[in-house]
């Protein structure tokens, strides 16, 4: 049954509470013979083939210049037990401490990119920029996932998502709605 909703006015600064699009990540970056880990939740899928992500990193961040600077980062999915980690990360600077070392992360070598990938991380994407015409604008990274790690289980894991204002969620129960799918529609 469809609702209708009885709706006030909303302070358009805290809408990201409602279209934070997917769970929080841990991106991990290298330069310099350095390695840095920060928590991100502005990221979007752009495209399929090839695999487009954007994401909007601060231009303050220690992160945004390793990332400008090297060209390559690697994406890790943490899943709930890693909630404290996350926003431990969040809240500290790489350019003060190893955020590996700190938080008893593993640095794991990637494949296709200098950055770590984070082994207690459910999935590793490795990823380089592959535009940055946004970057002097928006601070809008758009990159290109290269090479791609899961984990074999569990299927659908318990992934962190930002509400804001120091509040989060944890995916919930998966719905099975395939027979409806129509890829033709994509």
């Amino acid at each position: 049954m469809k609702k209708e909703y009885h709706k006030k006015d909303f302070p358009v600064a805290q809408i990201r509470k409602f279209l934070e699009p997917g769970p929080i990540v841990l991106v991990s970056s290298h330069y310099k013979g350095k390695d840095n880990i920060m928590t991100m939740g502005w990221h979007t899928v752009m495209e399929f083939s090839p695999s487009l992500i954007g994401c909007m990193i601060t231009g303050s961040n220690h992160s945004f210049h390793m990332i400008k600077e090297s060209g390559e980062c690697v994406i890790n999915i943490p899943t709930f037990d890693m909630i404290d980690t996350v926003i431990g990360i969040g809240n500290t600077r790489g350019s003060e401490i190893d955020k590996f070392k700190e938080f008893k992360l593993t640095a794991a070598q990637s494949i296709e990119v200098k950055a770590p990938l984070i082994k207690e991380c459910f999935a590793n994407f490795e990823c380089k920029v592959v535009d940055d015409q946004l970057l002097s604008k928006y601070n809008f990274f758009v990159m290109e996932i290269v090479k791609a790690h899961v984990a074999t289980s569990p299927k659908y894991p318990k992934t962190i998502h930002y509400r804001g204002e120091g509040k989060f969620m944890i995916s919930g129960r998966t719905l099975d709605y395939s027979s409806q799918f129509k890829p033709e529609m994509l």
